[in-house]
């Protein structure tokens, strides 16, 4: 059975900041490209969101509730809850990821949705 993949509004956020960025400094076609490889590889969480690792700057805390997928050089973040897979951050990996961490995943509350993947072909739709 595949696993419902959503993005949080904060992940949401950051991945229309990193396309913004890539627009900008580099070129809309960049960017294009950089967003259709985000999004293929949370598709795969669909079928296999057990398969990413354990974020460092958490493991060394012996916290594993969270697990990441890589696009280099960008991490995505995620939790697994049962059936449903939550990206919570989308972020360059030579940012400082300790204190993002920190902020985004020990110190919030509980997560807004605000997209949806339906399957591994899906696109991601806005929820509600």
């Amino acid at each position: 059975m595949p696993f419902l993949v959503q993005l949080t509004d904060d992940a949401a956020s950051d991945l229309e900041e990193l396309c913004n960025y890539i627009v900008h400094h580099e070129s809309p076609h960049g960017a294009d490209l950089v967003l259709d490889q985000i999004e293929r590889a949370i598709r795969t969480l669909t079928e296999f969101p057990q398969r990413g690792a354990y974020p460092k700057e958490l493991l060394r805390f012996g916290i594993r509730e969270f697990r990441e997928i890589l696009f280099k050089p960008y991490r995505i973040i995620y939790r697994v809850k049962g059936n449903e897979v939550y990206v919570l951050v989308i972020a360059d990996g030579r940012r400082d990821m300790q204190t993002l961490l920190q902020r985004r995943l020990l110190e919030a509350d509980a997560p807004h949705h605000r997209y949806v993947n339906q399957g591994a072909g899906a696109a991601l739709d806005t929820v509600g």
